[in-house]
């Protein structure tokens, strides 16, 4: 296979907006597409995830994977599907163990310790997550010709708080103090994670993605030296490893809580894109990310939750602030589980109308 172009011929033959965005175009409308837009929110998910057993074993099985993939860009004509998997995959691949307990969120066995790193197993990533590619490759082969396809990851710096706390925090104190008392050995952590990551985005675009997200939702609780040091620097390895094999990859960065730390990661990881929380002003996006790169972002998911005219407001308003550049519209974090769907039909119509 080339690794000059994109594996999948659709990208050359149809223009798709989120790609073209990527690409440093203006598109107008922008292209739009919603974080954790196939999920609990909405009824056809709910009725295969009743079938699917747990939450992996729905991850881990590419026809039902496919099938949520495709339901919110069928419902409300999406210019993107982000391909139903978790940022957890990544540790459940290295061999620890991962489960999801209903009403806990995600529990892990913590790795603490370097000997319990070393004890981690990357041989085994490409065959334990070839259901994810065999999902990424059903959905490429059913996608509208418009709408682009997104495959992802978690960041090292979010995927290790999972691996070392066991789950989710409150205050990431086992992780930091870690971080911060043996960066030698935390780095060690972070190393595998790179490898694992990047081998796992790679095999994304070979099965059929078109553009890449790398989610580090926690990147907001770090000061600034290990933002840089834990969140800027893995990342700019891992986009360079992906652009070694595909150089033209579009890849949006999503350094949540960063504040002005997104300026530092927009102009030294080489992302195409940042994708911004609701808590970034917008003017100051407009003129201190959007002449780095392009911009997605930001819609309080509680303000779609809300609905009506308060919703229809703040879209308003993010398209007057940022449109007029590269500009992806989407949240500032994931669909609350609660959301009604006609508000997602109501914020698409909006943002395609203004």
């Amino acid at each position: 296979m080339s690794a000059s172009v994109l594996p999948i011929s659709r990208t050359a033959q149809v223009k798709k907006p989120l790609v073209q965005v990527l690409r440093g175009e203006t598109v107008s409308p922008p292209p739009i597409w919603l974080m954790r837009q196939a999920g609990r929110y909405l009824p056809e998910y709910m009725e295969i995830r009743k079938s699917a057993g747990d939450f992996l074993s729905l991850c881990y099985t590419p026809d039902l994977a496919a099938e949520v993939t495709l339901q919110p860009v069928r419902r409300f004509g999406l210019d993107a599907a982000i391909i139903f998997s978790d940022i957890l995959v990544i540790p459940d691949a290295l061999g620890q163990d991962v489960r999801f307990a209903e009403g806990e969120g995600p529990l892990l066995d913590p790795v603490r310790t370097l000997s319990q790193v070393q004890q981690l197993s990357h041989k085994d990533l490409g065959e334990h997550l070839s259901p994810v590619y065999e999902a990424l490759t059903r959905v490429a082969n059913e996608l509208p010709d418009k709408a682009a396809l997104i495959g992802f990851s978690g960041a090292p710096w979010t995927v290790a708080t999972y691996m070392v706390e066991g789950g989710s925090s409150r205050d990431f104190s086992i992780v930091k103090g870690w971080a911060f008392s043996d960066a030698h050995g935390f780095k060690y952590l972070i190393d595998v994670l790179v490898d694992a990551i990047s081998d796992h985005l790679i095999s994304q675009i070979q099965a059929g993605a078109e553009v890449l997200q790398i989610f580090d939702t926690w990147a907001g609780v770090l000061p600034e030296p290990e933002f840089i040091r834990w969140c800027i620097e893995p990342v700019r390895e891992i986009v360079s490893r992906v652009r070694n094999s595909f150089p033209e990859a579009p890849i949006i960065g999503f350094p949540r809580g960063a504040g002005v730390g997104y300026r530092r990661y927009a102009t030294e990881t080489g992302v195409s894109a940042v994708s911004i929380d609701s808590s970034v002003p917008l003017e100051w996006a407009a003129q201190e990310l959007q002449e780095i790169c392009a911009v997605q972002g930001n819609l309080d998911p509680i303000m779609l939750l809300v609905g009506g005219d308060p919703m229809i407001e703040a879209t308003r308003e993010i398209m007057s602030a940022l449109s007029e550049k590269p500009f992806v519209f989407n949240l500032g974090h994931g669909i609350q589980r609660t959301t009604p769907p006609e508000h997602v039909s109501t914020l698409v119509d909006t943002v395609r109308l203004f």
